[in-house]
């Protein structure tokens, strides 16, 4: 309907064909504007009393309005250079139940030693296996990390973040297995390493046989005994299920998104407010989290479309 031109991806899900949001953003905003929305910028909400006055701070000064039905969209806590800084939680939890914000999509602390992280931070860590929670739990993810100077970040640790999150506040930390050779077997890996030495290194050793070099031999001299190394066993052990330490999830600030909000027990079936008459809501200001950012939005726009035609039915009666 806005005429911009999207292809499949490999995914199946569906982009814009030049790979960029502006030009969609563009076009929604020129639609709304032409329909008769009015946008007011550098407003700043600040509050809404218990008679539903919104509270406004602008360059102007504080503006105060009634509206007849109000949807608040205002975000979780995860952009607050954007304005998205879950200030809202404050002025609305006193009358509605919220569960308390937290990073979704999100890093983890390790605690590297300082040689590991000089030589190997901003390195990716390609072509693994990433396995975590306990053995009847557990969520197994084939993808890649990055290794950071305070910890892992990356698609297959953001795909599991939630439940090493939720992990971690039970337990106080949190455990991930790495399988640095996910196209070899074990008793492979045992074969081939037993494969006379010579001269060779044991770095360069490791490299010819299974071919683990570079920020993967890294990991290996940082997480596993020197005595085990030479351990064939041991060693093949470590290449197909490394544990990696987390201590916590880094802070929300950083995030790509946010879990918590206000709670679903909290809002009727169109998304309104059930202490608040005419106040509906959507997006990650609701207490739910996605997996990745396209979940994340499509999600927010269908509770954005649910809250706009509730408050349209609202106002119509």
């Amino acid at each position: 309907g806005l005429n911009v031109a999207t292809m499949i991806g490999t995914s199946g899900r569906i982009f814009p064909a030049d790979l960029k949001a502006a030009p969609l953003l563009r076009r929604w905003v020129r639609r709304l504007r032409d329909s008769g929305v009015r946008f007011h910028v550098n407003h700043y909400c600040v509050g809404i009393s218990p008679e539903g006055h919104c509270r406004f701070q602008t360059p102007e000064g504080e503006v105060i309005v009634k509206p007849d039905a109000t949807v608040l969209a205002l975000g979780g806590g995860s952009w607050p250079q954007l304005g998205s800084d879950g200030a809202w939680v404050e002025w609305l939890r006193p009358r509605i139940d919220i569960a308390p914000l937290q990073p979704s999509n999100c890093g983890f602390d390790v605690e590297w030693t300082p040689v590991f992280t000089q030589r190997f931070a901003g390195h990716p860590v390609k072509s693994v296996i990433v396995s975590t929670g306990a053995a009847q739990a557990a969520q197994t993810l084939q993808g890649e990390f990055v290794i950071t100077a305070n910890g892992i970040e990356g698609s297959v640790i953001y795909a599991l973040s939630a439940a090493l999150r939720d992990t971690i506040a039970r337990d106080g930390a949190a455990e991930l297995r790495i399988d640095l050779a996910p196209a070899r077997e074990q008793e492979r890996l045992e074969k081939e390493l037993s494969q006379p030495r010579g001269k060779r290194s044991f770095t360069e050793h490791v490299r010819r046989t299974v071919g683990i070099d570079g920020v993967k031999m890294g990991l290996l001299y940082e997480i596993v005994p020197r005595t085990d190394l030479l351990d064939v066993h041991k060693l093949a052990t470590a290449i197909k299920s490394l544990p990696i330490k987390l201590a916590r999830a880094r802070p929300i600030e950083e995030a790509i998104s946010t879990a918590g909000g206000i709670r679903f027990d909290a809002l009727d079936e169109h998304l309104m407010i059930r202490s608040m008459p005419g106040v509906f809501c959507a997006g990650e200001m609701i207490d739910w989290e996605a997996p990745t950012g396209g979940y994340l939005l499509t999600a927010c726009f269908a509770s954005g479309r649910i809250a706009g035609k509730s408050a349209a039915q609202w106002l119509s009666e």
